[in-house]
């Protein structure tokens, strides 16, 4: 056993990672250790594993036997108990400056355990102009025991600036299989529903996961993927636009409103709420802040469920231009086979029909409404 047991598929990641962990082990014995550094980017596709790599290396670097994945820190660390480690996760659509700051601030406070300080900026791509150029000086002049490592979809989604003060470690998107050998070791899932539910996540083993355990998931992966066969004109292209846009809403409201209700009663009791339910004075502030910080969070939370619902279309039409190509390539929708088959159509309609879920995808990250972006690709992918 090693921290690096759930990174799925990322065999030349781990050796990168390792090597870097022994460098910081010499660094710490007062010996050159080149093969470290104080800041480092990782990247990959959703679902490839980025936070999972951050955290394991985090492990590693904290644990006398370089991430043995059995000793008290090794387990502070995966459990997000360690004192030596931050995890930043922004709650909306983007982390501000003033946060940054107060992060920079905490960065530069000396290790607890004697060996490392670490700041793991999950979805660093998030941070606001401002708030990049606050973390910008924080990189070039870092405290001596203090790491950060940020994650981000890609390279590009950060300012040359940090990436070109960073060490980049790549991920891939692990294959269907290796997703599937975690989902039977490590949670027990039935082989044959791990395989299916691998092969539908497309490599995003925690969405595998989600598929392979959650009935309403795969119900509502399933409402997706009959979309095409629904858009038959201009009628039936708005109607489905609105089921999609609605649907995600309701996963993310669901998802979200326990935490938020959670996380309200948590600050009331702290802050001091009496028996009656009323707050001392002055607290009406921190409340505030909190609400606005759980509005942005769910907002976020909707976009993100209605672009997996544009990544299971455009799985769909990905297989359709396979059948249609002849390609020698394993669909990811086994069970529409025959469906897909009997489709018809051009592959040159069937690309355009891809693009134009990519450009929905790009108006949504832009901001645009979402009902009138999803309302113009239905009528792009329709048929009638």
């Amino acid at each position: 056993m090693t921290v690096y047991d759930d990174l799925v598929g990322q065999g030349p990641v781990i050796e990168q990672l390792d090597i870097a962990a022994r460098a910081a082990a010499d660094v710490l014995a007062g010996a050159g250790g080149s093969g470290m550094t104080h800041a480092w980017l990782f990247t990959g596709p959703p679902g490839s594993g980025r936070s999972v790599a951050a955290r394991a290396f985090a492990a590693a670097l904290l644990c006398p036997d370089r991430g043995c994945g059995h000793c008290a820190s090794c387990h502070q660390v995966l459990s997000g108990t360690h004192a030596d480690i931050e995890v930043v996760r922004p709650a909306g659509l983007s982390y501000g400056v003033r946060e940054t700051r107060e992060l920079v601030l905490r960065a530069a406070s000396s290790p607890t355990g004697g060996r490392w300080r670490i700041m793991l900026f999950e979805d660093a791509d998030r941070s606001t102009e401002q708030a990049a150029n606050a973390l910008l000086k924080a990189i070039e002049e870092p405290p001596a025991r203090t790491v950060w490592l940020l994650c981000a979809p890609s390279p590009d989604d950060l300012v040359v600036t940090i990436r070109s003060r960073c060490r980049l470690v790549t991920l891939r998107t692990p294959p269907a299989d290796a997703v599937a050998d975690v989902l039977v070791r490590r949670d027990g899932i039935d082989p044959d529903v791990a395989a299916d539910a691998a092969r539908a996540a497309q490599g995003h083993i925690g969405r595998a996961k989600r598929l392979a355990t959650d009935g309403a998931a795969r119900r509502s992966r399933a409402d997706v993927l009959a979309v095409p066969s629904r858009l038959t004109g201009v009628g039936p292209a708005v109607s489905a636009a609105e089921v999609l846009v609605k649907a995600a809403e309701a996963e993310a409201k669901t998802a979200s409103s326990a935490r938020a209700e959670e996380e309200t009663t948590a600050l009331r009791q702290a802050l001091g709420e009496n028996a009656k339910g009323r707050m001392p004075r002055g607290t009406a502030g921190a409340l505030k802040e909190l609400e606005d910080r759980q509005k942005s969070r769910a907002t976020r939370m909707k976009r993100d469920a209605l672009d997996r619902a544009l990544l299971d279309l455009a799985s769909y039409y990905r297989d359709l231009l396979t059948v249609q190509l002849g390609a020698g390539v394993e669909l990811v929708n086994v069970d529409r086979a025959r469906e897909l088959r009997a489709a018809g159509g051009t592959p040159e309609a069937t690309l355009q029909r891809l693009e134009a879920i990519m450009t929905c995808r790009e108006r949504l990250e832009a901001n645009v409404n979402p009902l009138l972006a999803v309302e113009a690709m239905a009528m792009a992918l329709r048929t009638g």
